[in-house]
């Protein structure tokens, strides 16, 4: 089966439509394992659409909170005799993050993460709480640009587009402008890849941005946006019950249905302008 890119290849289909059928090639979007290694020792192996991997492994330990900070990143590097899009990366951290997570292994079991997966590796819920003050209203802005930021969002799906399986995440700055995008079979990862390339530019946290999601808003994606300090959550679907109470608790503008001219605030509507 010939490969069209990082994120899709082409495979056989038969398309039965009544009592015909007709054969042909059609694209499919890529799911493979990534392993990721701290100092060399596994880590995790998540379930991930390939491309933007070092990204994607920055993204999700500083989630994870095994990071906080660039300065705590000596080097991502492919594991030995892997290509360069190859299926493990092998994280170098300073001594001091090597102490740390030596001391609270026991936090966190190492599991392999399906797509879907969002912090699975916890054993917990209470592992789950952070300390994280809520976040100031410092700007806002108006209804028809976060009505727009779904479009804006499909627009950033080149994969999707030959594909119909991957979701998408985009970060937007408040006055509308797209700073970062990506696709991936999961939603989890897809937000990972967008904190992860914002934490290599050492930009956390992300006060002046908006997050816009592809799918549903749930729990997990709004502890991601409040670790990253990002103010507004928009989802195309709907939000979990534990993902308002969450998004109200950091003080998170959650957005969910937005769709056309229309959609839901559940929390902190004071950052969408009336009118």
């Amino acid at each position: 089966m010939e490969s069209t890119g990082p994120g899709s290849r082409g495979v056989p289909v038969t398309t039965c439509s009544g009592t015909t059928r007709e054969r042909h090639r059609d694209l499919v979007a890529i799911e493979a394992p990534l392993e990721v290694r701290l100092d060399g020792e596994r880590f995790v192996v998540m379930m991930r659409t390939p491309g933007a991997d070092r990204l994607l492994a920055l993204g999700f330990l500083f989630s994870e909170g095994v990071v906080d900070s660039r300065a705590d990143v000596v080097a991502v590097d492919a594991w030995p005799g892997d290509p360069v899009l190859g299926n493990r990366v092998n994280v170098i951290v300073v001594e001091r993050v090597s102490r740390v997570l030596r001391e609270r292994v026991d936090d966190r079991r190492r599991v392999a993460m399906t797509s879907a997966c969002g912090l699975c590796g916890r054993v917990s819920i209470e592992s789950l709480a952070r300390d994280a003050a809520p976040l100031p209203v410092s700007w806002s802005m108006d209804a028809a640009g976060v009505a727009s930021m779904p479009a804006r969002l499909r627009a950033a799906q080149p994969v999707f587009d030959g594909t119909g399986g991957l979701h998408a995440a985009a970060l937007f700055s408040h006055d509308g402008k797209v700073a970062a995008s990506a696709e991936d079979v999961g939603r989890h990862n897809a937000v990972d890849k967008i904190v992860g390339t914002m934490f290599d530019q050492d930009r956390l946290p992300l006060a002046d941005f908006v997050l816009a999601v592809s799918g549903r808003a749930s729990f997990e994606l709004v502890q991601k946006a409040c670790l990253a300090g990002i103010p507004m959550l928009v989802a195309v679907s709907a939000p979990s019950s534990l993902a308002i109470d969450l998004a109200d608790a950091c003080g998170i503008t959650l957005v969910g249905f937005a769709r056309g001219e229309r959609f839901n605030i559940y929390t902190h509507a004071e950052r969408i302008l009336e009118g």
